[in-house]
């Protein structure tokens, strides 16, 4: 792993553990809507960007109730029982890490802005972040533009930022933003998935702060 500059992280699945409290999400709107649910294996294997995607390959159909209206039952349910998800153990540590190794760290998420702000209040890891840059609306449809700009006003050099998430959306934005990229397995896609964008792919975030110790 190269020496950089900063880190990007993406939010939900990498820093924030919310993958099961997503997954019984989606189910409670697939069983409302007469539909059978899904393993956690198969949403991790249909997981994606926009969601509307996955939405639709988990069988919600959009002639019967809008993307719109599912994706504000989705985030009405989620945002009313985001805290029974916490951070990952090792969230904490690996922040306190790459802080001390003298690398500079932000947040780029799909989740609207004032809930990432707030959550990362809520943690108390709000202050290990130079920046927090999330969406203005609920329907997650992706990252690439807020990046950009960022990327753009923060004078940091190609080879010099690393982006760090949990899907190949992630990847795709890094490509998009001209960042380096680091996927971790423990989120919301398989790791067979993640292999195929061809970068490295850690199992956890343990196995991720031994090779930043390792490389600087």
């Amino acid at each position: 792993m190269k020496k950089y500059k900063h880190i990007i992280w993406d939010w939900n699945g990498t820093l924030f553990n919310d993958v099961e409290l997503c997954h019984n999400i989606i189910n409670r709107l697939l069983i409302r809507n007469e539909l059978k649910k899904i393993s956690l294996q198969r949403y991790r294997e249909i997981f994606d960007f926009p969601v509307k995607k996955y939405y639709a390959d988990a069988g919600l159909d959009f002639n019967k109730t809008s993307f719109e209206v599912l994706g504000k039952e989705f985030m009405d349910e989620y945002e009313e029982r985001k805290f029974e998800s916490y951070i990952f153990n090792e969230t904490e540590n690996v922040l306190k890490t790459v802080r001390s190794l003298g690398i500079t760290q932000s947040v780029l998420s799909a989740y609207h802005h004032d809930s990432l702000v707030n959550i990362t209040e809520h943690f108390r890891i709000k202050d290990y972040f130079i920046d927090l840059n999330g969406l203005d609306n609920i329907y997650a449809a992706g990252k690439i533009d807020i990046g950009k700009k960022w990327i753009k006003k923060s004078g940091y050099k190609k080879g010099e930022v690393v982006l760090i998430g949990d899907t190949i959306h992630d990847f795709e934005v890094a490509e998009a933003i001209g960042a380096d990229s680091i996927l971790i397995a423990s989120g919301h896609q398989s790791k067979e998935r993640l292999l195929k964008c061809g970068i490295p792919v850690f199992d956890d975030l343990s196995t991720l702060k031994q090779e930043l110790l390792n490389n600087h």
